[in-house]
């Protein structure tokens, strides 16, 4: 299988030349987009969304038709997972995600099993084969997944939380439970991106959203070794092409030398770290994404190319060739950001010449 028309984004990620940097967006298919909300309400709710490969395929395909983006990304949730392990997802609303059956007994940890990606999570699998023909070879497509302990957080909480009193006094108090916890779901995960990458995907990205959580020492302990053993275990490549892996933990910016030693293509970075730090301290181990503070965008076209711009002077203040940097935000996009906006980061990025 050739490479897409437009693979800067795969060439970023694999430190080889560009033609500029290349740019995608987490959320970019979301609530900011008036055609997202009107697909959103013709399936009743977000779930029903999700578990619709056509309409998957409608949201993940919408803000390329508006942006010159540099790569789709499969629309989806990071808590298929525990959904198909039987946890009874739900989304309240004005709440976020729920679970009916949050693990709090050992025994239903004890239970816990990993489920068949094509068999539990095939409306997945679906939506990866239909956005792949749909995008008939422009743009790479990126699946994804949430990390193990990012997804243990919401496993044990029950849902979303703003300190995770429930999950790290478990840490603190049963850690042995929460290693089984986490063992499942690094074989879950695993199991899953291959799969996504079996139906299509052409890059993958591991959310470790709640990795910053942690102290310093836990974090090694129950987040990164669980990293490292997902990204060991992926597919390197499909169809003879590379299949990069992207790993981001948002507030890791204190971690990154451990983290570019566990095996992944590219580290995503927050806002509060800079690029060009980050890239002295990397070397040439990994590409970098990232990483403009998506609260820019309320501000006018001109505040947000200044930012975006210093943003790509910070990467390229470090000499060497510019290349290795897929820019991102440093968080998904809120779903208030004019649309509009949008389009002058897009320019300011594609435009930039170091």
């Amino acid at each position: 299988m050739a490479r897409p028309h437009n693979d800067n984004f795969l060439r970023a990620l694999l430190r080889e030349p560009v033609d500029y940097t290349p740019l995608w967006l987490m959320r970019q298919a979301g609530r900011y987009l008036p055609e997202y909300n009107e697909t959103r309400r013709r399936a009743g709710n977000f779930l029903n969304l999700c578990k619709s490969p056509s309409m998957a395929c409608e949201v993940t395909l919408q803000p390329l038709a508006r942006y010159k983006l540099d790569a789709a990304i499969l629309f989806s949730d990071i808590l298929t997972i525990p959904d198909a392990m039987g946890l009874g997802l739900y989304f309240a609303e004005g709440e976020g995600p729920k679970f009916e059956r949050p693990l709090r007994e050992e025994w239903a940890i004890r239970d816990l099993t990993v489920p068949d990606p094509y068999d539990h999570l095939r409306y997945v699998l679906d939506a990866v084969s239909e956005i792949r023909r749909a995008l008939d070879n422009s743009v790479p497509l990126i699946g994804f997944s949430g990390s193990p302990f990012t997804l243990a957080c919401y496993m044990v909480e029950g849902g979303g939380s703003s300190d995770h009193r429930t999950i790290k006094t478990m840490l603190y108090q049963r850690p042995d439970l929460l290693h089984h916890i986490l063992d499942i779901n690094a074989q879950a995960v695993t199991a899953y991106l291959n799969a996504q990458i079996e139906a299509g995907a052409q890059a993958v990205q591991i959310f470790d959203t709640w990795g910053g959580a942690l102290s310093h020492r836990a974090f090694q302990e129950f987040s990164l070794a669980y990293l490292k053993k997902v990204v060991s275990g992926l597919k390197k490549s499909h169809d003879g092409e590379r299949v990069p892996c992207i790993v981001f933990t948002k507030g890791g910016g204190q971690w990154l030398e451990s983290m570019a030693d566990i095996g992944c293509d590219a580290l995503g970075l927050d806002w509060t770290t800079s690029l060009g730090d980050a890239r002295r301290r990397v070397g040439d181990k990994v590409a970098l994404q990232g990483n403009l503070d998506p609260i820019t965008l309320f501000a006018g076209p001109d505040a947000i190319a200044a930012e975006a711009t210093r943003v790509l002077e910070d990467y390229a203040s470090t000499g060497g060739p510019m290349t290795g940097h897929v820019f991102n935000l440093g968080h998904g996009i809120s779903q208030f950001t004019p649309p509009e906006h949008v389009t002058a980061l897009v320019e300011t990025v594609h435009n930039f010449r170091a």
